[in-house]
């Protein structure tokens, strides 16, 4: 009896053993697996542009059984360095980030790198895009670009303010792209700028000081949207109502307003839904062990009256 027993512990003991290790080898080395866990940290939320593609990352995430563990440094950079890291302590799967600067984050993403983490980067570009997996953003160079071709179009010449987030890669580069178009041609001059961080809280008293120093004004160009309604706030406030004004982002407040205010010409439109769904795509062809691109550049539409009709005033696109 004692010899039948010990047996049945032996078989018991290979059986569990085998258990453990199949678990293992399940974890470690099925590239399905599910209850992976992401980080995603976006330079700030007080912006709906941002809460869109979380949505979106969130939908794919879920459905897939996984977890995104949601961060907001509040335009804070060392808060945004330091969430990263937090995600790296944690050993989170893969991390997203919507940097706030496009430099200073080299240290902490070749930490994640020598972690084994993949990095995918959204919305604004870093500077050594080697230290990431992917970088996917708006073709912001040509939202600037047909910002000024369509102001072009409508006037001969204008003075022109410039709302800016020059820190950001993605900010910057619209601005460039409208500077650029109007280059060599005289008869379009910078009478002002300034710096807002795309925030509409800042834009309007900021838009309101520049006003007052340059009251000649027929357009002004914002990097986006939120910043475009600071300064529709701000010329409403000073009484002004033959300036137009140009955002980026095709978000719904300024989308209404193209055909209800003579003084918003229009907003290029991005697609946080699309940035979404790719960024999350991107991640899982990773972890699948898929090779992805490097750089992913989506398309931008400038949205006016002319075509605001194809376009959702209630959401985004």
């Amino acid at each position: 009896m004692e010899r039948v027993n010990r047996k049945a512990l032996i078989f018991c003991s290979i059986v569990i053993f085998s258990l453990v290790i199949g678990m293992i080898y399940v974890k470690y080395t099925n590239p399905t697996r599910q209850n992976r866990i992401f980080g995603v940290t976006y330079m700030t939320m007080n912006n709906p542009y941002y809460e869109v593609i979380n949505n979106e990352l969130l939908k794919v995430i879920e459905d897939n059984g996984d977890q995104l563990l949601v961060r907001d440094p509040a335009l804070d950079v060392d808060k945004q360095i330091e969430q990263i890291y937090n995600f790296i302590d944690a050993d989170v799967d893969g991390i997203f980030v919507n940097p706030i600067e496009s430099s200073g984050l080299e240290e902490v993403l070749q930490a994640a790198r020598d972690a084994g983490i993949p990095v995918i980067i959204i919305d604004a570009p870093v500077d050594n895009s080697e230290l990431v997996n992917c970088t996917i953003v708006s073709d912001n160079y040509d939202a600037g670009v047909q910002c000024a071709n369509d102001m072009m179009q409508r006037m001969d010449s204008a003075n022109i303010i410039l709302l800016k987030h020059s820190a950001v890669q993605s900010a910057s580069d619209r601005i460039q792209g409208f500077l650029d178009t109007i280059e060599g041609n005289s008869n379009y001059q910078i009478i002002n700028e300034g710096e807002c961080e795309g925030q509409l809280e800042q834009a309007m008293p900021l838009m309101q000081s520049m006003l007052e120093e340059t009251s000649d004004v027929d357009v002004v160009m914002a990097l986006n949207d939120p910043s475009a309604l600071g300064a529709l706030a701000a010329l409403e406030s000073k009484g002004y109502s033959d300036v137009i004004v140009y955002g980026v982002d095709g978000t719904p407040e300024l989308k209404q307003l193209i055909n209800q205010s003579s003084m918003v010409a229009g907003t290029v439109a991005q697609s946080p839904i699309t940035t979404g769904q790719i960024a999350a795509e991107k991640m899982y062809n990773i972890m699948n062990h898929q090779s992805i691109e490097s750089e992913i550049i989506i398309p931008v539409t400038l949205i006016n009256k002319n075509n605001i009709n194809e376009y959702d005033e209630t959401g985004w696109q």
